[in-house]
This record gives C-alpha cells, sequence and structure tokens, in this order.
C-alpha cells in the first residue's frame, strides 16, 4: 500500500462496505457458473441413480441418468463435465479403459449427442478399472512406471475418439503428458487438450471418492507415485514438467488444504490453472451441513471464492450445480 494513502479518519474501509451495490463495486474475486466443473461418476451397472453414502447429494448413474445430469446442470450455467468410470468388471491390466465400447466412451458419444455445447472432460487413469486399484500396471507389487504410459495414451486415444475435448491424465506417473500427447499427435486428435493433474498429492481426503469410484488400493498405498504432502516446490517442478510435455492446463489436488501451492503455480507460470476440491472436502462441509453446524450455500460458495482467490481459474466441484443455484439467485 502506498505510504501516502490516507488514513483514519480520512480514508474509512467501511465506507465501500455499506451497500451491497456498493460492495459488488469494489469485489475483487468474482464467482461465475462456467468457472465450475462437475464431476460425475458414471457406472455400467445397477439401477440408474446410486446413492454414494459418504457424498451426499453425488449418485452413481447410468448413463441416460448422467445425460439428463448433465443437461440440468447446463441449465444452472455450468459448462463443463469430468467423468469417472466404473466398468462392469475389473481386471489385473484395466482393459476396459481404452475399450470401444466401454462405460465412459459411451457415456461420451451420449452426451455428445443430447449436448452438443458441452465440454466433455475425461479422467485418464487406471484406478477405476483394475481389480487392484492401483493407478497403473502392477507387477510382484510394484507400481511399473513405463509399462503404465502404454496403457495411459490408449486410453485417451479412445476418449478423443468418443467426443472427449479434454483428457485429463490423473495417475502421477512420470512422462505420462508426453506420451499421451504423442499419442494424440499420431492418431486423428491432436487438437484434444490435455489437462494435467500436475501437483496431486497424497492426501486424506480422497476416501469417499474411493467408496464412489470403488477404487481403494487392494494393497499398499499411492505414496510412491503421489504426492508427499509436506512438499512445495516439488510441485512447481512437476507443473514445470508437464507444461513442458505439452499440457494446456496444470491442476492442483486437493484444493482447500493446497491454496498456497495453487498461488504459487499460478504466480510462477501464468498458465490456465485448476483446482479439485475432492471428495473429502466436499463431504467434510456436507456433514457440517447435516448437523445444521453451517449455512449450506454460504458455506460451499465461500469454500469456492477462496479457491478462485487463490489463483484457480476454474474449480472442480461436486457442489458445481448448488454454487451455481445460489449465485444465480444473488
Amino acid at each position: 500500500m502506498s505510504e501516502s494513502r490516507a488514513e483514519f479518519p480520512r480514508l474509512r474501509m467501511r465506507r465501500l462496505r455499506r451497500t451491497p451495490g456498493l460492495r459488488d463495486l469494489v469485489r475483487e474475486t468474482r464467482v461465475e457458473p462456467s468457472d465450475l466443473i462437475l464431476p460425475m461418476f458414471i457406472t455400467a451397472q445397477g439401477s440408474q441413480r446410486q446413492p454414494i453414502s459418504s457424498m451426499p447429494g453425488v449418485d452413481r448413474l447410468r448413463v441416460d441418468r448422467a445425460v439428463e445430469e448433465a443437461g440440468a446442470a447446463w441449465d444452472d450455467g455450468i459448462r463443463a463435465v469430468l467423468l469417472f468410470g466404473i466398468p462392469a468388471s475389473k481386471d489385473d491390466q484395466g482393459s476396459q479403459a481404452d475399450h470401444s465400447d466401454g462405460v465412459i466412451q459411451g457415456a461420451l458419444r451420449a452426451l455428445r449427442s443430447a449436448h452438443p455445447d458441452l465440454t466433455l472432460i475425461t479422467d485418464v487413469c487406471l484406478c477405476e478399472y483394475t481389480d487392484h486399484g492401483h493407478c497403473g500396471i502392477v507387477e510382484d507389487g510394484r507400481v511399473l512406471n513405463d509399462a503404465t504410459l502404454e496403457r495411459l495414451a490408449a486410453q485417451a486415444v479412445s476418449h478423443a475418439a468418443a467426443g472427449a475435448d479434454i483428457v485429463a491424465p490423473s495417475d502421477m506417473m512420470d512422462g505420462r503428458v508426453g506420451a499421451i500427447g504423442m499419442a494424440l499427435d499420431n492418431s486423428v486428435f491432436p487438437d484434444t487438450a490435455m489437462l494435467a493433474y500436475s501437483a496431486k498429492y497424497a492426501s486424506a481426503f480422497y476416501g469417499p471418492f474411493r467408496e464412489a469410484a470403488d477404487s481403494a488400493p487392494a494393497f499398499g498405498d499411492r505414496r510412491s507415485y503421489q504426492m508427499d504432502p509436506r512438499n512445495s516446490d516439488e510441485a512447481l517442478e512437476e507443473v514445470r514438467l508437464d507444461l513442458a510435455e505439452g499440457a494446456d492446463i496444470v491442476m492442483v489436488k486437493p484444493a482447500l488444504p493446497c491454496l498456497d501451492i495453487v498461488r504459487r503455480v499460478k504466480d510462477t507460470f501464468g498458465c490456465p490453472t485448476a483446482a479439485y476440491q475432492v471428495s473429502g472436502e466436499y463431504a467434510m462441509l456436507e456433514a457440517a451441513i447435516t448437523r445444521g453446524w453451517l449455512e449450506a450455500d454460504a458455506a460451499h460458495l465461500e469454500a469456492i471464492l477462496a479457491i478462485r482467490r487463490a489463483g484457480a481459474d476454474f474449480v472442480l466441484t461436486y457442489a458445481a450445480r448448488r454454487v451455481a443455484r445460489s449465485l444465480r439467485r444473488e
């Protein structure tokens, strides 16, 4: 702040807080429904809508219901969705991940037909498709980096072929952005964008997601490939590498525990930056809301504002529709 700036009583900070109109004029951070991306779980079996116990208000959806949900989200002002698939069967190679008739491939075709202007983003990872729940190919209890890249590249190309606008590798294997980019360039889909989960931490906040996607590791954990929450400089190096390999957008995950990382990434690289308000963050707020400790719309919106204020250009959140509706009521 300039040293020549007036001080109290000539300067009264409250003057610009006096009315809603004044507050809106000087608002530094804004959230629009189009700043939000709605994650969706698409399942290949079971009932049309399957509630997820640890994520109130979030369901696994069969394709027909996903089409309806995406249409409702569009009406709320949301312009993009992120798709996670739960296949009918799993094996140690995640063979359903790149199957042309896989659950995500079918959902992409249905969503593209029904909502041609909706931006379709797909998670590229093997954890939802492997019977061991790890994000890559496993041999002798060890997740193999280089062997996994080929599988991820095939999955990404299959998503692009089915209509994905953006593929989002979330596996945290070294070199996967470059491998996917090369595969897309060598196919007929070089214009498919890449949103890299660049700074993805081995977080305690992923538990509800693992219930939703039935993807908990059958052994061990994911700390050998996801980042240590104690590290900050490492996140910048991960982002630098992904950008060098061709990532169009980078992501920090989780969001609220990593606001400092979001800010460092945005300040350092100035690139399109996303943050994922993950399942545990959503569940934590919903638990307090259910007990009457927090007001639902205000709490969810404030959390998203904090993420945007930290530097995120857009936010992936399970509360996207609630927040979008509350914004429209303002």
